[in-house]
Order: structure tokens, then sequence, then C-alpha cells
């Protein structure tokens, strides 16, 4: 994802037909929206089961990521998500979103679920809690982005296949994993719907494009 991306014909064309979900149950869900469709993509509310099976992605926002798993089974979208994203369908989580793509958490409540798409361990509130949100440097596939944390997770643990996209690049925590994507599945630690930067929006739209043109 170095700098911008290079000009082709009509990115906004191919992006048009993509339908986007944005799951609506806790988060910045509208800012979600926005960054999706300044990106060319079709934005939508996701919270009831069928609302899943024509999507061509979904994002999972930041919140309170167990709250966010409890709310996932009692409104019944937590299987059918979990099976549309190990299936293929691509997916972007932000902070608890990364939390609820991940495999392995460290930290979280026993009968926390989560979808288990991205190979990786992560640590719930590995930054500490809400009064210690911050904003500090990233490098993000070779460029500087600044990030906005919130009782944010980082990656402790990679699994073969997984690239790691972003480290933190100063202060106490520089090193720290915060950015990954294996297969259709992007995660930040960070929230990149609250700088006004689509680049990571647009990679993941891409992401989306590409995987969408592979089944037409």
């Amino acid at each position: 994802m170095a700098g911008e991306p290079a000009p082709g014909p009509a990115p906004r064309e191919r992006s048009e037909r993509l339908k986007l979900g944005v799951l609506a149950l806790q988060g910045d869900v509208r800012e979600h929206a926005a960054a999706l469709r300044a990106s060319g993509a079709a934005a939508v509310p996701v919270r009831r089961p069928e609302e899943i099976d024509d999507l061509d992605g979904i994002v999972i926002p930041g919140g309170e990521s167990t709250t966010m798993s409890k709310l996932m089974v009692d409104f019944g979208v937590y299987e059918p998500l979990r099976k549309r994203v190990n299936d293929g369908m691509p997916a972007y989580g932000s902070c608890a979103g990364m939390i609820l793509l991940a495999t392995e958490i460290l930290d979280g409540r026993p009968d926390q679920v989560s979808l288990g798409a991205l190979d990786v361990t992560v640590r719930r509130n590995a930054f500490g809690r809400q009064v210690d949100s911050f904003e500090a440097p990233v490098t993000l596939d070779g460029d500087d982005f600044h990030a906005v944390f919130i009782r944010a997770p980082w990656v402790e643990r990679v699994g073969d296949g997984v690239e790691v996209l972003g480290r933190v690049n100063a202060g106490p925590s520089e090193g720290r994993i915060v950015a990954v994507r294996q297969r259709n599945v992007l995660a930040t630690a960070f929230h990149p719907e609250l700088t006004g930067d689509r680049r990571v929006h647009r990679l993941f739209v891409d992401m989306a494009r590409r995987a969408k043109s592979t089944e037409d």
C-alpha cells in the first residue's frame, strides 16, 4: 500500500458494483460507511443474518469486543458471518474488529466468540484502557500513517501466510504489530475511519474488487 494508488481506468466505475456491509451492532458504523463510499463502493449497515447473503465484503468496526461478540450471537449473525468470511468473503476489522477476526484472543472473556478467520494472537486492551487512548505514527506498508488508538489490541503472534502491514514506529510500544493481512482478511488495531486518510479503506475495496472479479 505504498503511497497513493497508481492512476488507472475509472477506479470508481470498477468498484461501483461492490456491496460492502458494515456490521452495525456497535462502533463507528457511519464513519466506516462514509470511508467506503468515498473509496468507490456501496456501503450498507448489517444487523440481520439475511443481510449477509449478498455482500461482497464486510467491515467489522471498533467497539467493545466482548459486547460485540455477544450481540453477534444474540442477533443471529455470528454463524452466517463466520461461515461466509471463512469461505473467503473479504473482511476488514478495525480495533475490536481485529479481535473478532482473530483465531486466539488474550485477556478475553471465556465465553467470547470470534470468527477465527485470521491466524493471529491478539491481546485485548494491550495499549491500556479508554483513558489511555492516543495517537501515534505507524509505518504502514512502508509509508507513514497517523493512527488513532482507542482501547486498542496489538498482535502478539502471526501464523504462516499472515502478512505484517504495519507497526508502531515510535514511543514505548515501538515495533508492536498493528496491521495485518491474510488472503481476503485485513485488520488494523487503529481507527482509520476517524482520520480522513482513506488508504486502508481503498486497500480493502481493492481486495474486495479483486475477490469479486475471480467469481465473475
